[in-house]
């Protein structure tokens, strides 16, 4: 009977033995065919709530158009896509609580983060993770600064500086100039020192610059009472488009009207609740994006957009839009798989991104340097009538 009990025994041990081989060898094949394995995983943060909310929802919105055309189509090579949005209402902490929940996700890459404070908080997280990230919107160079694998999508603040003043030179070489900035903003204090430099360069004739801080953009009389006794007939305002549309209204209020010129940040101005638009009329800024553009891409992209969200595209979801679009093309060309490492995705869409050209919504024949500057050209647009028009 020992005898038996002992054979029982080691016949048990065996059995068991084998079942555990047999569950260890098919971990992998048993990995492989998981959905979250098969699928490329896209995150991004940006403000979906808060004083920057219109920015956020743009970008989310076209983003997810992007990525379900992409999927339609057969998705990228031959692997479904799937996009995930976190709320950072443009606040650099909470930007990092939103990246590390994505990175629980499983995110491969990053589309963001949407605004310039958040995105230099973010952008050294994505740094040291080897997480590649292409940001549709965050503009300013400290976003990138020492990054290899943080590139933007949008002009970098250099650039809108100085295009800003190398249109006005052209086209406004007798106006005098006010400045009206956010000192405590790395976006707005970005542009303004490249617009001041160029614009010296280029003798043109800038006679006040003011001052405000997020604790001050709720009045703006001190800055528009200066500007006006200065006799300055144009205001160049490289800020976002909620202190912008308070500047509006209080020069309205006390009867100053110069032309407003901004930049990419003034965008969303038009969808601003509770913003009477009537006060943007004239307002010129430069843009890579006119949704009244005549190509088909535009044509097709406003339509689907108009289509699911009952209103225009701004540049900042044609930003969003392009981004993810552009990962694509890079993905491709790498014949890159969702089951390579993080770092392995990083290096190959690197080596892409300074490497290809791209054509958007944004802009044709973009390319990348190796310190994530974007190159394209931008347009000088108009509102007239409650939409942007091609400046003369």
């Amino acid at each position: 009977m020992k005898k038996f009990i002992a054979l029982v025994m080691v016949v048990a041990m065996v059995m068991s033995m084998a079942a555990c081989g047999a569950s260890e060898s098919s971990a992998p094949a048993a990995s492989s065919g998981d959905a979250a394995a098969a699928t490329f995983k896209l995150g991004s943060t940006g403000p979906i709530t808060g004083d920057a909310a219109i920015y956020g929802q743009a970008v989310m919105n076209a983003c997810q158009i992007a990525v379900d055309e992409i999927n339609a189509a057969g998705g990228i090579n031959g692997y479904q896509v799937e996009f995930k949005f976190e709320d950072d209402v443009a606040d650099g902490e909470t930007a990092v609580n939103a990246y590390n929940t994505l990175m629980d996700w499983g995110m491969q890459a990053l589309i963001g983060t949407v605004t310039s404070g958040a995105c230099i908080s973010v952008s050294s997280k994505v740094y040291e993770d080897r997480v590649f990230a292409l940001t549709p919107s965050a503009s300013s160079t400290d976003v990138t600064a020492g990054k290899d694998n943080m590139f933007q999508l949008c002009f970098a603040d250099p650039n809108q500086g100085s295009g800003s003043a190398v249109y006005m030179s052209a086209n406004m070489a007798d106006a005098k100039i006010a400045v009206i900035y956010r000192n405590d903003d790395a976006y707005s204090q970005g542009i303004r020192d490249t617009f001041v430099t160029e614009a010296a360069s280029l003798g043109l004739d800038v006679v006040y610059e003011g001052t405000f801080t997020a604790d001050t953009a709720t009045d703006f009389s001190v800055q528009l009472t200066a500007a006006q006794a200065a006799g300055a007939d144009l205001v160049f305002l490289p800020i976002y488009y909620q202190p912008a549309s308070v500047i509006l209204s209080q020069a309205d209020a006390m009867g100053y009207a110069p032309t407003f010129f901004g930049v990419d940040g003034m965008d969303g101005i038009l969808t601003m609740e509770g913003f009477d638009a009537s006060l943007a009329e004239g307002v010129m800024l430069l843009t890579p994006f006119s949704a009244d553009a005549e190509d088909e891409l535009t044509k097709n992209f406003v339509a689907e957009y108009q289509k699911r969200h009952g209103e225009t595209p701004n540049q900042f979801a044609a930003d969003g839009y392009d981004c993810i679009y552009a990962m694509k093309q890079a993905l491709e060309a790498a014949n890159c798989t969702p089951d390579m490492s993080v770092e392995e995705l990083c290096d190959a869409l690197i080596a892409q991104f300074t490497s290809m050209s791209f054509n958007g919504l944004t802009g044709t024949d973009m390319t990348w340097g190796t310190n994530g500057e974007v190159s394209k050209m931008p347009t000088a647009v108009v509102i007239e009538n409650g939409v942007y028009v091609t400046a003369e």
